[in-house]
């Protein structure tokens, strides 16, 4: 999330899910201007709090959002850019707390429409990040932190965007 300085975070595609939804700790509201604003952390590493990163961003709308257990929960929603498989793209994040899911970040199929094509028997197929970041990731006891711009790597090039046979 290339907006709010967030280089990598652990995130599951979700086809299921029309709008993305964002892991969002200690959610404010606040006014700017007179529109509605939110402010929250971003734990970029699971179990952790280690290199957290606030962000602010303008509410463009609150949705009525119906969980995978069936309760429907009151969320905000932002926009800002995530990057996929290393292409960046315009995405629609309701913002809540995901404390007991595995990932962070869940991409719905808007941010992936008439853009991707989900292979649901595949994973990873944007590139790993380095070792050392997904050791980092699955840390209980991130004790050190790293600088942001540590944890950026260039993604490996995926089968989806390799030029055809022929083509530079």
């Amino acid at each position: 999330m290339p907006d709010w300085d967030v280089a990598h975070l652990k995130a599951k595609i979700d086809t299921g899910a029309r709008t993305s939804s964002l892991h969002a700790f200690g959610l404010e509201w606040f006014d700017r201007d007179g529109n509605p604003w939110v402010r929250f952390e971003v734990h970029p590493w699971q179990r952790s709090t280690a290199d957290a990163v606030t962000a602010e961003a303008a509410v463009v709308a609150t949705r009525d959002i119906r969980s995978s257990s069936g309760e429907i929960e009151h969320r905000p929603v932002v926009h800002t850019s995530i990057v996929v498989a290393g292409r960046t793209v315009a995405a629609e994040i309701t913002l809540t707390r995901r404390d007991e899911m595995g990932f962070r970040m869940l991409v719905g199929r808007e941010a992936l429409r008439k853009r991707f094509l989900v292979d649901p028997g595949m994973s990873y197929r944007g590139g790993r990040p380095d070792k050392s970041i997904r050791r980092r990731n699955r840390s209980a006891d991130a004790e050190q932190s790293l600088p942001v711009a540590a944890t950026a790597s260039r993604p490996a090039r995926s089968p989806m965007s390799r030029s055809p046979k022929g083509s530079p």
